[in-house]
């Protein structure tokens, strides 16, 4: 009866949702036409703010989200006035092109091989032999334990681009920890790893550039909306390094203050690890092929530009398809098939479509001049820029619980505030400030919903979303202060700061 009654509660806040996100679309297009703003960026706005009602209540699935924007970009921008021309219509087959235009970009390419890649990693076992080899060395101790579990969500980090199979590979063997530790599931222990395994993987996010999707979805939106521009995984490791080297000891310190563990913990924990290392073998010829392909895949990536002219996407490309050949590789295409969350990219794609559409039929510019004098940030600082942008994410961030789809909806609208402070004479580095103010994208700290990884440490029912959200706050607090003082310090020495 409690189900069926939480089905019926759940079925009527997404219809509300839904009602409330056709509402918004509706009462944006037909309202009287605005100043300066074009018919067509009119509605893009209202498909906008039709997509983030639809995100923040999840009315529908995500991947139903994707195939609804396309939908009303098609019908709503297509029917509307052409920029350069009013007296004409854009059209609908000029319009399906926008809304298509995604599945054509190469940051889609990248995310697709790179989740293709993290299944291979997954099928092989590769990522459960690194995680328990890394905490078969940190000894029985609680704070050895919670060490050797950030430790595994930074390894893991180079080695699987999917934030949320991170976490998957790291809860099994933490729930087997605390089993063989004789301890609840819900003990102060298991909350600090569940918390520690979801909080280390959003600060990974920041680190690395293949770690998450809405990252690609920044090289995308960037690539597009500036011709020429580029950021390669070495510029990303360089800019993030400083940020997780000092915020991983924060992790620890934060979550341990606030979670701190039973004083007394029972022995076990560090046989449980041998024995599960032990059954696992010693490495199948799958698993070092596997790593072998890594760390080929790291090199390439790190030597972009340097050594030879292939790009992220194209080496990873590459990778997989060596992975997926007969004999040599280590899957078949039917297991990718099943392992790849096929909506992500469908999402991924149309993201970037309505983050192009935005710009293109002046939304995006039109939006950015509001927020600009809103603000006042014509003249202000860099500094400034920074401080007032990345705030805003920060808190937009806590109705969203996709990433992708946050930086899918507002990295635009950044590019474009950047560009008009660039217009009034601030001497800014477009590119390099929308890579800093992507990094609080990937801000999922405060709240369990913030972030798939941290619904999958929560679905162990280790802890209760209070406690991830009073540690979170505090770690949002830190991160917020930590983006300033890289701004003003090591990001202006890089020259990401100033034009």
């Amino acid at each position: 009866m409690a189900t069926a009654a939480a089905e019926a509660g759940d079925g009527a806040r997404r219809w509300i949702g839904l009602g409330l996100a056709l509402a918004v679309l509706a009462a944006a297009v037909l309202a009287p036409p605005l100043a300066g703003l074009p018919v067509a960026g009119q509605r893009a706005i209202g498909i906008l703010l039709f997509a983030v009602v639809l995100w923040v209540t999840e009315a529908v699935d995500l991947t139903v989200s994707a195939f609804l924007i396309g939908t009303c970009i098609i019908l709503l921008v297509g029917t509307a006035p052409d920029m350069q021309d009013p007296t004409k219509v854009i059209g609908i087959a000029r319009a399906r092109d926008m809304a298509i235009a995604g599945f054509a970009n190469n940051a889609v390419a990248l995310v697709a091989a790179a989740l293709v890649f993290a299944a291979a990693v997954t099928a092989t076992g590769l990522d459960r032999r690194i995680a328990l080899a890394t905490l078969s060395r940190v000894g029985t101790k609680p704070q050895g334990i919670f060490a050797g579990t950030l430790a595994v969500g930074i390894l893991l980090a180079f080695l699987v681009p999917s934030a949320t199979a991170r976490v998957s590979a790291v809860v099994p063997i933490v729930l087997g920890i605390i089993a063989a530790f004789g301890m609840q599931r819900d003990s102060r222990l298991a909350a600090l790893l569940m918390i520690g395994s979801a909080q280390i993987c959003s600060v990974m996010n920041i680190g690395v550039l293949t770690a998450a999707a809405q990252n690609a979805t920044f090289l995308g939106l960037i690539g597009r909306a500036i011709p020429g521009a580029h950021v390669t995984w070495l510029d990303w490791l360089m800019a993030a390094a400083p940020f997780w080297l000092i915020m991983t000891p924060v992790v620890f310190v934060v979550l341990w203050r606030f979670h701190t563990p039973e004083a007394e913990v029972a022995s076990g924990g560090a046989d449980s690890i041998a024995r599960d290392l032990q059954a696992l073998g010693p490495m199948s010829g799958a698993e070092k092929r596997t790593l072998l392909a890594a760390i080929v895949l790291l090199g390439f990536w790190a030597t972009e530009t340097k050594l030879h002219a292939l790009d992220t996407a194209s080496s990873t490309i590459m990778v997989v398809t060596v992975l997926l050949l007969p004999r040599i590789g280590v899957m078949s295409w039917k297991q990718a098939q099943t392992a790849v969350p096929w909506g992500t990219l469908i999402l991924f794609s149309v993201g970037i479509a309505l983050g192009t559409v935005l710009v293109q039929t002046r939304g995006a510019g039109w939006m950015a001049n509001q927020i600009v004098d809103l603000f006042a940030l014509r003249h202000a600082t860099p500094f400034v820029v920074v401080a007032v942008m990345a705030a805003f994410l920060i808190v937009v961030h806590l109705g969203f619980a996709s990433a992708t789809a946050l930086s899918a909806a507002f990295i635009p609208i950044v590019i474009s505030v950047l560009q008009e402070v660039a217009r009034a004479g601030v001497p800014v580095n477009v590119v390099g400030l929308t890579m800093v103010l992507q990094f609080t994208i990937s801000f999922g700290f405060m709240l369990v919903v913030n972030a798939p990884q941290n619904m999958v440490a929560f679905g162990t029912g280790a802890f209760q979303a209070r406690d991830f959200m009073r540690s979170g706050i505090v770690l949002t607090g830190i991160g917020y202060v930590l983006i300033l003082l890289l701004t003003a310090t090591w990001w202006d020495w890089l020259g990401y700061v100033r034009g």
